[in-house]
């Protein structure tokens, strides 16, 4: 596979993390989760262009997703099992990092996860793209 000259300098665009919290707090709270979304752009340097969430009704999930001007971030909770998947993908000088530290500090999950994963890195070993 043949280098293009013109990506030698190529940086990749973002930084994507999961995250899998369980016993997290505010699981059914649209207005905190709200808060939350916000807090984490804010933490990381992003800018919220706009916030769309749904409740699935009382004692019942969330589902949403901060729309960033480097991305987003997304949440799905499931109280009743007492687990919360989000999501972080941005791009430039957004630190995802300090995002996640911030739904940590807000949703207190008893227990946490967070994987991380850059995006639009070439994999020596990928295979050519078609």
């Amino acid at each position: 596979m043949e280098k293009n000259p013109a990506l030698s300098s190529y940086v990749a665009p973002g930084m994507h993390l999961l995250l899998d919290f369980w016993g997290a707090k505010h699981a059914q709270d649209l207005g905190a989760v709200e808060q939350a979304l916000r807090a984490a752009a804010k933490a990381c340097g992003a800018t919220v262009l706009d916030i769309m969430l749904h409740s699935f009704g009382p004692q019942s999930g969330v589902t949403g997703v901060a729309i960033l001007a480097e991305s987003h971030i997304s949440i799905h909770t499931w109280p009743e099992t007492g687990y919360m998947a989000l999501d972080i993908f941005v791009c430039g000088s957004c630190d995802a990092h300090q995002a996640a530290a911030e739904l940590v500090r807000i949703f207190h999950p008893v227990r946490h996860q967070i994987s991380s994963h850059r995006r639009g890195v070439e994999n020596s070993r990928a295979v050519a793209a078609v």
